[in-house]
């Protein structure tokens, strides 16, 4: 079994700050790409940002300059920093993960995708 486990949400005024976690666990051999992910009310769920193993990240075009994402592989973790908030980055931020579980399927390229529980962002005055 695999678990995402994000943390960090929460409440914040426009133009501040918060840094989202998320920690992976479990029968891990290695991870690819990680991301973060976000759904507002009545929104289809969107990419925010994502990075690959070796560190090359890409975001959506409506935090560029604002988010950053970063790994420690070492922690199984991935983080994203998100500093000049608005009032449209209100959602629900979920973590995201491609793992492989052990040695055969790591050999075999076989990936399998995870999903943290989500962890709110509340960009309000």
């Amino acid at each position: 079994q695999v678990q995402l486990v994000e943390s960090g949400g929460g409440v914040v005024q426009p133009g501040g700050s918060l840094r989202l976690s998320c920690a992976a666990s479990g029968s891990i051999f290695s991870i690819y790409t990680m991301a973060w992910y976000r759904q507002a009310p009545g929104k289809q769920r969107e990419l925010v940002a994502h990075i690959t193993r070796g560190g090359v990240t890409n975001y959506a075009d409506s935090v560029k300059g604002r988010f950053t994402i970063s790994r420690d592989n070492a922690k199984n973790t991935v983080y994203l920093q998100m500093n000049s908030l608005k009032p449209e980055d209100t959602a629900v931020y979920y973590c995201n993960a491609e793992i492989r579980r052990s040695n055969s399927d790591d050999l075999g390229g076989i990936s399998y995708e995870y999903w943290g529980q989500g962890t709110q962002v509340t960009v309000s005055s």
